[in-house]
């Protein structure tokens, strides 16, 4: 068979995964992308980028998960509620532990290295923006051609799909803080997620970033409330000052444990918001080539669950078997919609899951969350639900189905 030519624009989580996975099985593979390793290397912080079990094994089987004697693992998850006197005590406070570890490996460390990686194996990367006629040149030239970025121009290619699209508009307001010197915790390693009902959410693990471990802060703020609070931030060191007095306040025990914290560089802070939004997946050129959306440039949800790189490890994988098993079969519309299909039937449960957690819960999934405190089966499944979302389903959703798991644990 004549070898087959793929571009991929966007050299991210997703892109390289793919490129790398398909470079590995004779594909003539080029990235398009707008930074240099350096650039991402020497740039602000990306995201929180935890990854759970099941995306882990994916990097090791492609013989990429570099850092992974380096990296902290991540134990468990630990969920907490502050009491709502304002006292500093806990309403909820419970510890799931995972079956396989988690970790979380700064992009500006990952990036660059795959980069090196596929560029050692002879994969072409080009520097460059990436717009519609650089698209119309790829797909001249390449047998597929996957958008994995998700900014910009080309992401009008790929129309909104309103059914499964719940927001218009974003609904946290979101900063990271990678810090050095935070207070461990006394017993497992964990994701520690905390809840501030009607104020937002901090989440907050072990990383390895540029300069070594540290602890990535994640805060996702409500609008209009006091976390709602970066936009007056004008300097890394505001940002520090900020994230302090949000947990000194908020979340005491927390606070307790930054009180010797500091920045991990001058580039790790990190604020804004998006709208998460879910998008067609196959593009049409001005000339009538087709082109194919991957991960976040189609599927993009709030990072409130975590699940972003995890997502973007996933759908890669996904795209990377249904590519192989197409042989020399033509990567036309009807393909392109299957793969993305195939993909969603996965990916619906983290975007219904993630949306419903940015709404006020319901008082079954309280009661859930509660329950957890007394059932430490209920507490090691929720943890482990995070490496594979679909298992929250149906009983996490519907309150039938949550008062039955709930009847089954009691008895």
């Amino acid at each position: 068979m004549t070898q087959r030519t793929v571009t991929i624009i966007g050299g991210g989580q997703s892109g390289l995964h793919l490129a790398l996975g398909l470079q590995s099985h004779g594909y003539d593979v080029r990235i398009i992308q707008n930074r240099t390793a350096d650039d991402v290397r020497t740039g602000r912080v990306m995201s929180s980028q935890c990854m759970f079990g099941n995306a882990v094994a994916l990097e090791r089987d492609l013989g990429l998960a570099f850092w992974e004697e380096e990296c902290p693992d991540l134990d468990s998850i630990n969920f907490s509620v502050p009491l709502p006197d304002g006292s500093g005590g806990k309403a909820i406070n419970w510890n799931g532990m995972l079956d396989r570890k988690a970790q979380a490996v700064d992009q500006r460390v990952k990036i660059p290295g795959w980069m090196a990686e596929f560029e050692r194996r002879g994969g072409r990367i080009e520097i460059r923006e990436a717009g519609i006629a650089e698209l119309e040149a790829a797909a001249a030239t390449s047998d597929l051609v996957i958008v994995a970025a998700g900014k910009g121009d080309v992401t009008r290619l790929f129309a909104r799909d309103e059914q499964r699209s719940v927001y218009a508009k974003p609904q946290r307001a979101m900063a990271l803080t990678y810090v050095t010197g935070m207070t461990p915790r006394p017993e497992f390693t964990a994701i520690d997620f905390n809840l501030v009902p009607g104020v937002g959410e901090y989440v907050v693990f072990p990383s390895l970033t540029t300069t070594g471990p540290c602890e990535i802060m994640v805060f996702e703020g409500q609008f209009g409330g006091p976390w709602d609070c970066w936009g007056d931030v004008r300097s890394p060191e505001e940002h520090l000052a900020k994230s302090k007095w949000i947990l000194d306040t908020f979340l005491p025990w927390q606070g307790e444990r930054c009180r010797n914290v500091e920045l991990t560089d001058p580039n790790a802070v990190l604020a804004g918001t998006f709208t998460p939004t879910v998008r067609h997946p196959v593009g049409k050129l001005p000339s009538g080539k087709l082109v194919l959306g991957m991960a976040d440039a189609v599927v993009l949800n709030d990072p409130v669950t975590g699940q972003g790189s995890n997502n973007a490890a996933k759908c890669a994988s996904m795209y990377l078997d249904a590519i192989l098993r197409r042989g020399a079969g033509a990567f036309d519309a009807a393909w392109m919609q299957a793969t993305f299909d195939a993909y969603w039937d996965y990916a619906q449960y983290v975007t219904n899951w993630t949306n419903a957690l940015l709404q006020p819960p319901p008082p079954h999934v309280l009661k859930l969350m509660g329950s957890a405190q007394a059932y430490p089966a209920l507490a090691k499944r929720i943890a482990n639900a995070f490496d594979y979302p679909p298992d929250f389903f149906p009983w996490f959703a519907v309150e039938s189905e949550a008062e039955a798991y709930l009847q089954q644990l009691a008895a």
